[in-house]
């Protein structure tokens, strides 16, 4: 067991799948002989070569288009685009065609396709390098989504994504690429897809976060009686990991840098609506960004949830 941040554990993660089945290859702009965008993929062209860690030209549609195809084919593709915001050029990719390949072929074809990218603001970076546009992911049936909240959920996450037959969405927080550090084990790691955790215990008040929001959360968690959950997998999300909490809590507040309209906490607070909102004892509150395109380097942290601002949210909902 070695301590490592999120890039070492998502790179050892890489590594270990190309050994372990040689149907996996890689391909993305500069994964190759550049080692990726982040250096996340860094080594593993030297290792494996130019057949299976494949570098492309700069088209996001070109690139999850043969994603799909070599899918289709038995393959297991895991294609790296370099920041979520890039990914909205290759969405009919992704909506008509990997999405549905199953549903399409009625069960003749499987589309074990995992597209890596990095989201999320926190390194002040120009414009469609911080989307944090999750929730229109989530809305594509046949599409998951995963969201890794440190680094040994974040290599157990992409080992399972992987080794799935469906199409995954596997997003990356930039703000924890090198911000933690933990140790994590070689070889496979016991986790699956669909399912939360319970990320700290608590009996007053539900925290729901993902991503780089669980840091901050489980920052502003200190000294409540709050139970904290990393989500993991937004689609399909695991609802009766969050119902059974709320139920014993009586108190919801749900945490994402995305924009408040439409985002995916809306999704988490109607849930709970409509199945346990009698055990309710203050009213939902969410902790979001602003419903604004993500700001450019200056007004990020006016953006970006603050873990004083998750702080007060909990702080109002014991008090209500």
């Amino acid at each position: 067991m070695a301590e490592m941040n999120m890039v070492q554990a998502i790179n050892l993660a890489l590594r270990e799948e190309l050994e372990r089945d040689p149907d996996v290859v890689l391909l993305g702009e500069d994964v190759g002989r550049d080692g990726g965008v982040f250096r996340l993929t860094e080594g593993l062209y030297e290792a494996f070569g130019e057949e299976r860690v494949i570098d492309t030209p700069l088209s996001e549609s070109a690139i999850i288009g043969v994603a799909i195809g070599m899918a289709a084919y038995g393959l297991k593709p895991v294609a790296e685009i370099q920041f979520l915001g890039f990914t909205y050029g290759a969405i009919e990719q992704l909506f008509s065609h990997a999405a549905r390949l199953r549903s399409r072929s009625r069960g003749q074809l499987h589309c074990p396709l995992v597209v890596r990218t990095p989201y999320g603001g926190g390194v002040k970076a120009p414009e469609l390098h911080e989307e944090s546009s999750e929730a229109m992911f989530c809305h594509m049936p046949g599409l998951k989504v995963v969201v890794p909240g440190s680094p040994w959920y974040a290599k157990a996450l992409l080992q399972a994504s992987i080794r799935t037959p469906d199409p995954v969405l596997f997003l990356e927080p930039t703000r924890l690429y090198r911000l933690l550090r933990e140790d994590v084990p070689a070889g496979d790691l016991p986790v699956e897809l669909g399912k939360a955790r319970i990320a700290r215990p608590g009996d007053s008040v539900t925290v729901v976060a993902w991503g780089s929001m669980l840091e901050k959360s489980l920052r502003a968690a200190a000294g409540f009686d709050a139970e904290v959950i990393d989500l993991m997998t937004l689609n399909p999300f695991d609802a009766e990991t969050i119902l059974a909490s709320v139920r014993r809590t009586g108190r919801l507040v749900v945490v994402h840098e995305a924009a408040q309209t439409g985002g995916f906490g809306a999704e988490i607070a109607a849930t709970v609506a409509e199945d346990a909102i009698l055990s309710l004892k203050a009213p939902i509150r969410r902790v979001t960004g602003c419903d604004v395109i993500p700001p450019l380097p200056l007004l990020e942290d006016y953006n970006v949830p603050t873990a004083k601002q998750i702080a007060g949210a909990i702080a109002e909902v014991l008090a209500f």
